[in-house]
């Protein structure tokens, strides 16, 4: 009986712990009829092209599926905390699926996602919109696009050490550094 009880309780934390990184039920990617980008490549008053050009940052069909199976939903007040990790990029796409809900859909590339459902002549619904995190689409966008970031990088140092800000012969060994750190580190053998 014990063991009953403990492969219950197990079997519980395991289903609360997928539900936490489960997306959002009302719009299943396995029910999407078509998916259009309208801004593969937006830039918001955020853009900080020393830490990556938007126009490196491309959405796909294929981020938007991914942003569907991963997306957790987030209330607006964590949503728009200060200390969110923003790109000042965005992609947008209108997804529709099969059974007529049409849903505008903002991406940045940090996995921090914007919604609202749109009515048939692409108005807003008295839906006020959802905010998402999707952890696995920045690990999946920032590692595609870390040769950007290796170019925003080399653009921000070589400007910092022309403006004397850092010592002569500093920018390519920072450089080294930076995209190392990008680099996964092997596992280690103890």
């Amino acid at each position: 009986m014990k063991k009953v009880i403990v492969l219950a309780v197990t079997l519980a934390t395991a289903a609360m712990a997928l539900s936490v990184h489960a997306a959002d039920k009302r719009y299943p990617a396995a029910f999407v009829k078509s998916i259009k980008i309208d801004n593969p490549s937006g830039k918001t008053a955020w853009e900080n092209k020393d830490f990556l050009d938007c126009q490196d940052v491309v959405l796909t069909v294929e981020d938007v599926f991914y942003a569907l199976r991963h997306m957790r939903r987030v209330s607006k007040k964590s949503y728009l905390v200060p200390q969110a990790q923003e790109t000042g990029c965005e992609g947008s796409a209108l997804v529709t699926f099969k059974n007529g809900k049409i849903l505008a859909i903002g991406i940045e590339p940090t996995g921090r996602i914007s919604t609202a459902e749109l009515n048939e002549a692409l108005g807003p619904t008295t839906d006020p919109g959802s905010y998402y995190e999707c952890e696995p689409c920045n690990d999946r966008k920032m590692a595609m696009l870390k040769d950007a970031l290796n170019r925003a990088d080399e653009r921000r140092l070589k400007r910092l050490e022309a403006e004397g800000q850092i010592p002569p012969g500093q920018a390519e060994p920072r450089l080294k550094v930076l995209r190392e750190s990008r680099e996964p580190k092997p596992p280690s053998r103890n």
